[in-house]
């Protein structure tokens, strides 16, 4: 599979263009083999360099804390044929927003629910809704694609760039 974290800028008509993007080559896994290895994987390499800065201090306390969305992102595009909805809500305490999966039969994927440990209240899954990812065009995070490679240490991950970055004419 290829995830591209793409580059876009205007042209001299206004136009967005993609200049460059940063690419990352991976293997998918199989949902329905794979997902409690694939979540410990994902687990086992979170650090505190893809935690937001506002949140790690407390990831400091929870290690779970401040990494739902990449995490999410990241078990997403692993099991990206599986067709899994992406899910999100306001919630409480220090986070502004919590993500999570959700399977055809609605089974919620949450590899960070035990985040909220820290707190006396639980994930807000019942104010969940249907989701895109984050950012312009709902592009992949670059620390999503960080994540995935240091899982998989054999996938490919480079900078391609397409043509020169337009010069700005306005």
């Amino acid at each position: 599979m290829i995830m591209k974290h793409s580059k876009f800028c205007k042209d001299e008509t206004g136009t967005y263009v993609e200049w460059a993007a940063w690419v990352l080559e991976y293997e998918q896994y199989d949902y329905s083999k794979e997902f409690e290895k694939v979540e410990e994987l994902i687990i086992n390499n979170l650090e505190e360099k893809f935690c937001p800065p506002e949140y790690r201090e407390l990831n400091r306390e929870n290690k779970y804390f401040g990494h739902c969305y990449h995490s999410t992102q990241a078990l997403w595009y692993f099991f990206k044929d599986a067709n899994l909805r992406i899910m999100s809500a306001p919630c409480q305490g220090p986070a502004r927003h919590h993500w999570w999966l959700q399977d055809r039969e609605n089974n919620i994927l949450d590899i960070t629910a035990k985040q909220y440990d820290l707190f006396e209240y639980n994930p807000p899954y019942h104010n969940g809704k249907d989701s895109n990812w984050y950012g312009w065009r709902n592009r992949p995070h670059r620390k999503t694609q960080e994540l995935m490679h240091k899982i998989q240490p054999d996938s490919k991950m480079y900078f391609e760039k397409y043509m020169d970055k337009p010069e700005k004419s306005y």
